[in-house]
């Protein structure tokens, strides 16, 4: 048996090697999100915010609407609205309605956001670091390509 057989003390085989690899790859996403969740919460944060204001970063000084922030987060949010409220009234974003279409909100990233993921920078690379510095170079280029390729098929049915 596998080595998440014995860890998770299972009796009998995996049905399929295919559910082998996908309960190995949710132990390791659950394992690493546990740092990357206490890591965001010391700066009162939860992954998804900052994901939004690294979105926003990236076109700064320019403006998003919250729907193509939406497209851009890592991960689903089940509420951005709200999330970018959340983030309005910590300053870290400003909204603003254009008069063209009363019905796009559009958000761009504060100073004080800058500041936010300016003073994360350095911290969150150290964090990457201890998640995954145990692995060769080799290892992770494996490891990225491997991930891109189950992904791929997937992209598609998350909009």
């Amino acid at each position: 048996m596998a080595k998440l057989g014995r860890l998770i003390k299972k009796k009998k085989l995996f049905s399929l090697p295919e559910q082998e690899a996908y309960l190995s790859l949710w132990r390791a996403a659950d394992l690493l999100g546990m740092l990357h969740d206490d890591f965001f919460a010391t700066y009162g944060l939860t992954p998804h915010q900052y994901n939004a204001l690294r979105i926003l970063r990236g076109e700064y000084p320019s403006k998003l609407p919250v729907k193509e922030i939406r497209k851009r987060l890592i991960a689903r949010c089940p509420d951005v609205t709200r999330l970018i409220d959340r983030l309005g009234r910590g300053g870290f974003v400003s909204r603003e309605r254009p008069q063209s279409n009363r019905r796009t909100v559009l958000v761009a990233i504060t100073k004080k956001g800058l500041d936010l993921l300016e003073r994360l920078d350095d911290p969150l690379l150290e964090m990457h670091r201890r998640q995954l510095g145990h692995l060769t170079a080799a290892e992770k280029d494996l490891l990225i390509g491997l991930l891109e390729r189950v992904r791929e098929p997937h992209e598609k049915t998350r909009e």
